[in-house]
């Protein structure tokens, strides 16, 4: 751990200043050849020529990339631990409760596996994504992961006891100065989906963390702002409302 600590250090102190701008650190686990796991802190830059983010130290010692978006790399433990547990008798609804930030190819893995599909459904505009989340292309993948999830589910079916059992219900934070982008991305669920899709459009959001970095969420949405984005929800001919 001190090594790759010190070393981490000399690349902050070495690198081409021009090009990467030090942003943060953050934790990463490896394991050894002998099986010892380390953990230790390194930090991450933005490269100004690409705008991505990097681990100088993960380049350096040819470490893999980190996936921190998306279950969608489970994919393959979660077919093998659910034909285990299927074969021992499992039978309630499968839910997948994920960002919305999805692979295609994964979620076809989980063609006729998944009951009910919940995912969230963060921004509508490129430019958002990227400076809140460093994903760009979030608005396109989440809008394609949304209809093949809804192509395999459906809508949200509710059983006598007022439970669901399967469909689609998608999630929604209400995000200050509307960042989030509701009315479009209610346009695009009731067009491209289904004007049945059941949506939860949630006023919870508090700046945490770094938020003050970013004046546009730097407060708790108003009380007009959440109503104004269930309007958006209703003009868009949506009425499932968790």
């Amino acid at each position: 751990k001190e090594a790759l600590e010190i070393l981490d250090e000399w690349i902050l102190q070495n690198r081409d200043r021009s090009r990467y701008k030090a942003v943060d650190r953050r934790e990463r686990t490896v394991q050894t050849v002998i099986g010892v796991a380390v953990t230790f802190k390194r930090r991450y830059y933005l490269d100004v020529e690409t705008g991505q983010y990097v681990f100088l130290l993960d380049e350096l010692l040819g470490l893999p990339k980190e996936n921190l978006v998306s279950p969608s790399h489970y994919v393959p433990q979660i077919l093998a631990a659910l034909e285990i547990a299927c074969g021992e008798g499992l039978k309630v609804p499968l839910v997948y409760n994920c960002g919305g930030y999805e692979s295609l190819t994964a979620l076809r893995l989980l063609d006729g596996i998944i009951d009910i599909y919940m995912p969230d459904v963060k921004y509508n505009d490129p430019e958002t994504a990227w400076e809140l989340s460093r994903a760009r292309d979030y608005p396109q993948v989440v809008k394609a992961a949304l209809r093949e999830m809804h192509r395999q589910v459906g809508d949200l079916q509710i059983d006598e006891r007022g439970l669901a059992v399967r469909g689609l219900l998608v999630r929604h934070l209400v995000l200050p100065n509307n960042l989030s982008g509701t009315k479009e991305l209610m346009e695009f669920i009731s067009q491209e989906t289904s004007p049945h899709t059941y949506v939860n459009i949630m006023a919870q959001y508090r700046p945490a963390y770094q938020a003050s970095r970013y004046p546009g969420i730097n407060r708790p949405i108003a009380r007009e702002e959440y109503r104004a984005a269930v309007e958006a929800a209703r003009q868009a001919g949506l009425y499932r409302f968790a």
